[in-house]
């Protein structure tokens, strides 16, 4: 990579971190392609270059959220393997996401528009929904290796994930609170498999 390249990533860094703070504060609609090259500290021009319109911009912070949540995939089941400790990886690593600050802010985002206009983001949404099917694979993996009872895998996974979003994500997204430290995680996280698994373990 060049040094020009570099800079060219930079700036789009800088642009893409510049709208996030924006459309959080003011939303979409308010915010303006001019208020967002000053907060990141260059022209209009040089906006526009890497996204012709705001819609663009805005699209491509969806996309890092989507991007994001690729991490879940990272995790296949083991078959033959205690399905406990593999569960408990799982959602270890489900919670270095909701953590993750940039991850937080792109989440807000994506609320506030999807409740202002949910046409905007509603695509985005979906498509997110569709990536726990990473987590629903993984328990359908488990069902057919007779480490967990017969169900829906999608509904499953979004009881399980639900569960550690209700003290990791909504409080902190919605209200404000300060991230779980990193022994409220694990006792989240830790509850949250014992419970799933005094219900669904086979």
């Amino acid at each position: 990579m060049t040094p020009s390249d570099k800079l060219t990533d930079r700036k789009r860094a800088a642009i893409t971190t510049a709208a996030i703070a924006e459309f959080r504060a003011r939303g979409f609609e308010a915010t303006s392609m001019d208020r967002i090259a000053a907060a990141a500290g260059v022209s209009k021009r040089t906006v526009y270059n890497h996204f012709p319109s705001k819609d663009d911009l805005f699209a491509h912070i969806l996309q890092e959220l989507w991007d994001c949540s690729t991490a879940l995939n990272a995790i296949a089941y083991q078959q033959g393997q205690p399905l406990k400790p593999q569960l408990l990886e799982l959602m270890r690593q489900k919670m270095a996401m909701l953590r993750d600050t940039y991850f937080l802010d792109l989440v807000r985002v994506a609320i506030a528009e999807a409740i202002h206009s949910p046409q905007r983001a509603g695509d985005m949404v979906a498509k997110l929904g569709k990536k726990e099917e990473g987590v629903a694979s993984f328990l359908r993996a488990a069902q057919d290796d007779r480490t967990l009872k017969a169900g829906d895998p999608a509904f499953m996974s979004h009881m399980l994930q639900g569960l550690l979003k209700s003290f990791a994500l909504w409080p902190q997204v919605a209200m404000g609170k300060p991230p779980l430290t990193p022994d409220e995680q694990e006792a989240v996280i830790s509850a949250t498999v014992d419970m799933f698994l005094a219900y669904y373990g086979a």
